[in-house]
């Protein structure tokens, strides 16, 4: 694990928050070390992700928990369920983050849930703000908060040049997928 644990956060309306956030998963578990990835307002009900059916190879250094129906929402198809999966999510980032047992936590379209008022980010911020020294923690979604931002170490933000979802071509199993 690393000295000193930063906070990243990827976002944007590009593509390549989520994948970005795997490639470091597997960088980091090819080091030893223990990763917990939570994926919010993202459910495997119906749609195998890649990653959900890849984990169990990692199975010793790599938990993944999924916090949301079958799809992921956005503003204008969420429900009174979309917020009770953000917040069982959250309540055990909180514990994964203070638990001091992993090197890495991937918080996988948090900044939705934040941006939607799904959670608290006066909340979010404290916890962030309290982490262990050594933890790197890695938000992704569209519209991150300022105020994160703000206290991010590192923030990129995916741009959209030109994709194909602009030509009808919907999402692909095994790369959007």
């Amino acid at each position: 694990m690393l000295e000193n644990g930063y906070i990243q956060i990827y976002t944007g309306d590009g593509k390549g928050k989520t994948t970005a956030a795997l490639g470091l998963a597997l960088r980091a578990l090819g080091h030893g070390w223990k990763v917990l990835i939570i994926q919010f307002t993202k459910g495997d009900k119906g749609t195998t992700y890649g990653e959900i059916a890849s984990s169990g190879r990692f199975a010793d250094n790599l938990d993944v928990v999924q916090c949301g129906l079958d799809r992921v929402c956005y503003s204008h198809n969420t429900n009174i369920e979309d917020y009770k999966e953000a917040k069982r999510g959250w309540g055990i980032a909180k514990d994964a983050i203070l638990s001091g047992k992993y090197g890495l936590i991937i918080l996988d379209e948090i900044n939705i849930c934040l941006d939607l008022g799904m959670l608290k980010l006066e909340d979010v911020k404290q916890v962030l703000m309290n982490k262990p020294r050594n933890l790197e923690i890695v938000l992704t979604g569209r519209r991150a908060p300022q105020e994160l931002v703000a206290m991010a170490h590192l923030v990129t933000e995916m741009q959209p040049v030109k994709h194909y979802f602009d030509i009808g071509v919907m999402a692909r199993r095994g790369i959007e997928y």
